[in-house]
């Protein structure tokens, strides 16, 4: 029987069932060393754990040459791109440290450089920092020291201009996975990015099966939906990167009037009867009372009218005095 490219429903179902077993080992693996070594630790490398985990179920069955409880419940096995050969082990070795290394060393380097750009007095994972054993070697220690030599040669508005950046990385590893689900779904040949970077595909034992066709078909309409899914979040993710934007130069804006008012007043100082402090951000209310814009619009949450003389209002009728001295 000839061998037949597998389909992205032997493909998911494969997965799945790697994923059961790779969780049932780190669950047991963090069960034992928690019992062994106390919670306390086992908060501090539970990542650790999971990421030995991952690597002793790929390593005793893929690269090993062995088919994964997953392929073999699917009967499919992996094939380099000739389409007739097993993967070699150079291929098998790049598929295991790109799908088990390379999720943790990207999530450790951007949580670090988000912290050491933030400026926060905690570093990455504060807890490893106060409770490691002495003498144990740590990963975030030394990401924590390289980044603070590298980026004590960029200054602060550079810094300021790296973590927006930092940020985007973040949500762009989501996006460009969720994007490459959604062309598998399409094309139905490669399910993780490890695999296309490793160039490992599948075959199916079984042969090509009645159905193929019609489930090809039916994966391609959801992938085509999955793109169009993806596009609105990302247009959804721009806009509100664009409110948030707009919203930073406002404030901008508003604490130099609120200096430039301050400078104004001279020694006239104006209080706001609500916290009884000098009024900031000056806003009237229709009846022609003044305000700080923070303490109206929390008094306005709770009762629509003026504090003062009892009128009511909507709060959409609130006038922001951008120009009061």
């Amino acid at each position: 029987m000839p061998l037949a490219p597998a389909n992205q429903s032997q493909l998911i179902r494969s997965s799945q069932k790697d994923e059961y077993y790779q969780v049932f080992l780190r669950n047991k693996a963090s069960a034992s060393f928690q019992t062994l070594a106390g919670s306390k630790l086992w908060l501090d490398w539970r990542k650790e754990l999971e990421l030995l985990a991952d690597l002793a179920y790929h390593g005793l069955t893929t690269f090993s040459g062995y088919q994964t409880l997953g392929e073999e419940y699917v009967n499919i096995i992996q094939v380099d791109p000739s389409k007739h050969k097993i993967p070699s082990w150079a291929r098998r070795g790049v598929f295991v440290l790109c799908y088990v290394f390379c999720p943790y060393l990207l999530d450790k380097v951007l949580v670090c450089l988000e912290n050491e750009l933030s400026g926060g007095q905690e570093s990455c994972n504060g807890v490893r920092w106060q409770h490691a054993v002495c003498g144990l070697w740590s990963l975030e220690l030394l990401l924590k020291r390289w980044m603070q030599r590298a980026l004590r040669l960029l200054s602060e508005s550079q810094r300021k201009a790296c973590l927006p950046v930092v940020l985007i990385l973040q949500h762009g590893v989501t996006l460009l996975h969720r994007l490459h689900v959604a062309f598998f779904y399409i094309n139905g040949s490669i399910y993780h990015l490890s695999k296309r970077a490793a160039g490992i595909t599948y075959v199916s034992v079984t042969g090509l099966s009645s159905s193929d066709r019609t489930i090809r078909n039916s994966y391609k309409l959801l992938g085509t939906m999955s793109v169009l899914q993806l596009l609105i979040t990302i247009c959804l993710h721009f806009n509100t990167w664009r409110q948030r934007y707009r919203a930073r130069q406002e404030l901008k804006r508003c604490r130099n009037l609120s200096s430039q008012r301050t400078q104004c007043s001279g020694s006239r100082v104006t209080r706001c009867i609500l916290c009884l402090e000098e009024r900031r951000h000056s806003t009237s209310t229709p009846c022609g009372h003044l305000f700080c814009w923070e303490c109206i619009t929390e008094w306005c949450n709770t009762k629509a009218e003026c504090p003062l003389c009892r009128e009511t209002f909507q709060p959409h009728r609130l006038v922001y005095l951008r120009n009061s001295c």
